[in-house]
């Protein structure tokens, strides 16, 4: 029996093999200790390998970025154009889905391994904003627009409620990828009950008092 198909499947699945050992190595060691000859051990491939499907440590991390959250962006721009409907709802939906995209799992240790090492790795840090800050600002933006325009909203500053709306899941992101549940929040409260009431307060302070109450 032909072997061929079996190395097709093997040299199609490298990429993916070469990402999630990256990754497991960038959480073990930090971005810059790691060093790409691990990456390939880890995975089971020759330097070679690695730099034929990623020709430096930085496309790897893009990579990882593009496959993690750039596309989870594109998602959610994508159902925002086709919603109509209140915004309050389509925000609630939107986030929730965030957050159980990526607040567990793979997207999430991106994100906070960018926070870690934005600082350090100034490239790095301007292809995430490009990438990913500025497409899921200017997301959730659009939203509260389309929600003062339609009179659902009230008219607030735009900058600063994206700000509110987006902060407290970093913050999450943050807590979990660095604590998890040694402060014993994780046995009170979950994520979801947390953003839940973030969402609440959040969205009876955006919506518009009608008139006469």
């Amino acid at each position: 029996m032909s072997t061929a198909p079996v190395r097709q499947r093997r040299k199609d699945a490298r990429p993916q093999e070469l990402l999630d050992a990256a990754l497991a190595l960038f959480v073990e060691k930090g971005f810059a200790a790691t060093r790409s000859e691990e990456i390939a051990a880890r995975a089971g491939v020759a330097k070679g390998t690695l730099y034929r499907y990623y020709p430096s440590k930085d496309e790897l991390f893009k990579a990882m970025v593009r496959e993690n959250l750039s596309v989870h962006i594109a998602e959610s721009a994508a159902q925002a154009a086709q919603y109509e409907g209140a915004i309050a709802e389509l925000l609630t939906q939107m986030m929730r889905a965030w957050w159980a995209k990526v607040g567990h799992g793979n997207a999430g240790v991106v994100c906070t391994l960018m926070m870690l090492e934005a600082r350090h790795f100034p490239e790095l840090a301007r292809f995430y904003v490009d990438e990913v800050i500025t497409p899921s600002k200017t997301l959730i933006g659009g939203l509260v627009e389309r929600g003062i325009r339609s009179g659902e909203f009230r008219q607030v500053p735009l900058e600063a409620t994206v700000h509110m709306l987006i902060a407290p899941m970093m913050h999450m992101l943050l807590h979990d990828h660095s604590f998890g549940d040694l402060d014993g929040c994780g046995q009170t409260m979950s994520p979801e009950d947390l953003l839940d009431a973030q969402l609440a307060l959040l969205l009876h302070g955006l919506l518009a008092v009608p008139q006469g109450t």
